[in-house]
């Protein structure tokens, strides 16, 4: 058997960031972990569709896309056979460990990375000790290789503990975009799960901290737009042509003109966008890549549609047609009080540990909600910590790094909270 996970913490983190690929094309990621999860010796390993329902999936890329994500993870030496079950971008796994009598736990983390360009300042830890992204253009940026880390140590420390029930860990795809969540909790890995940990380092809570259990994400939708007008020569006869670029300067103004609602936070941006071909021409296309959240999963619908609406006017003020897509979206699900205690006692008995909070505002969004909300509305218990890590810069930044002596930390207080669920487990 090769060297326990738990003694290479630091080795096994920095292999994952140093290949770092985006949502649904987690070819080479997933083969490594694979690899990982044979020599732990689980008890059942889905790969892809095997363990999620292919249609399922949201925010898949265009099959060029992730054509060139599968042959670089083939150019890297992943396993052919592997990769024939992850055509199509069906990336991920879920791994089963079956123990004996006793509760079902599920356990989720994330595996994608984002399209960030990695710093090569001398002061950047991976850059200076030789574990910088050799994805171009794509980095893990928001801490899911140390995510992996904890998914696969805390599998190996339960296989070696005297657990008994049955304890699932989703390795996730394409949380960045919203679009793995969704599948893993419509799959049949999440049936009957009585307990469910979620977890994400950092989030500007230092070294040594730990959150129990997140409160208030905010509901989410990503939507991509295409206006679609008439070009015309913008000299000549500009009056023969309908303007897109028009029709999203319209939308864009207006959008951040929708009125916000007095029973929460709502929020709306429309954060990429282009259009037109040259200065003369009448632009027939324009595209933009916009979001809606809400405090609720009510709230988030109430700024969906008052966007779809603001979208679909524009469009018909300057003459054009407008295809609306909701890429991905993800509800809001809060974590349970009672579990979240769990993991505050673990968090108290877990050296390094040096503050530890009941609970937190989370603020942003999280597809592990799917997960959550599935468990709480079948009467198990979900919650979703938070393990503080100190980081340089922001998440979602060329200089993000985390603090390898989080790794432990976050391995021991997941490895507590599920003994004791299964200790105190009827």
């Amino acid at each position: 058997m090769s060297e326990s996970i738990r003694d290479r913490l630091s080795d096994v983190r920095r292999e994952f960031h140093r290949y770092p690929e985006p949502a649904w094309c987690e070819f080479h990621t997933t083969h490594r972990l694979v690899e990982e999860l044979r020599e732990i010796g689980v008890d059942e390993l889905a790969v892809g569709t095997e363990a999620y329902d292919s249609d399922d999936r949201m925010a898949v890329p265009e099959d060029d896309e992730i054509e060139q994500w599968y042959e670089r993870a083939l150019e890297r030496g992943a396993d052919p056979d592997l990769l024939d079950t992850m055509a199509g971008g069906n990336t991920g796994v879920v791994a089963a460990l079956d123990k004996g009598s006793g509760p079902t736990v599920g356990l989720r983390v994330d595996i994608d990375a984002l399209f960030i360009e990695e710093s090569t300042a001398d002061d950047h830890a991976p850059a200076a000790e030789g574990f910088r992204s050799e994805g171009d253009g794509t980095m893990h940026a928001c801490g899911h290789d140390t995510h992996m880390t904890w998914g696969l140590a805390v599998l190996e420390a339960i296989e070696e503990s005297d657990f008994e029930g049955e304890l699932v860990v989703f390795f996730q795809p394409a949380e960045e975009v919203s679009g793995g969540g969704h599948p893993m909790a419509e799959s049949r890995f999440a049936d009957d799960l009585d307990y469910l940990f979620a977890v994400h380092v950092g989030l500007d809570h230092p070294t040594g901290k730990v959150v129990a259990g997140i409160e208030r994400p905010l509901a989410m939708c990503h939507v991509d737009v295409t206006f679609e007008g008439t070009s015309a020569h913008a000299g000549k006869a500009p009056e023969e042509g309908d303007n897109a670029m028009q029709a999203l300067g319209t939308a864009i103004q207006n959008a951040y003109a929708i009125p916000r609602h007095s029973e929460g936070m709502t929020r709306v941006n429309l954060g990429r966008a282009e259009a037109g071909t040259a200065s003369n021409v009448i632009a027939e296309r324009a595209h933009v890549a916009a979001e809606a959240r809400g405090e609720t999963t009510e709230l988030k619908e109430y700024m969906k549609s008052r966007l779809t609406r603001t979208l679909e006017s524009a469009a018909e003020m300057h003459g054009c047609d407008v295809d609306i897509d909701v890429v991905s979206e993800s509800p809001r699900a809060d974590s349970d009080a009672e579990l979240a205690e769990i993991v505050a006692d673990a968090a108290h008995d877990t050296h390094g540990v040096n503050s530890v909070v009941p609970a937190a505002d989370f603020g942003a969004s999280e597809d592990a909600t799917f997960l959550m909300e599935r468990v709480q509305e079948g009467g198990g218990l979900a919650t979703y910590l938070i393990v503080g890590t100190d980081h340089p810069t922001s998440h979602h930044t060329p200089t993000f790094d985390v603090d390898e002596r989080s790794l432990g930390i976050g391995v021991e207080v997941l490895r507590k909270s599920i003994l004791a669920v299964a200790a105190d487990d009827p």
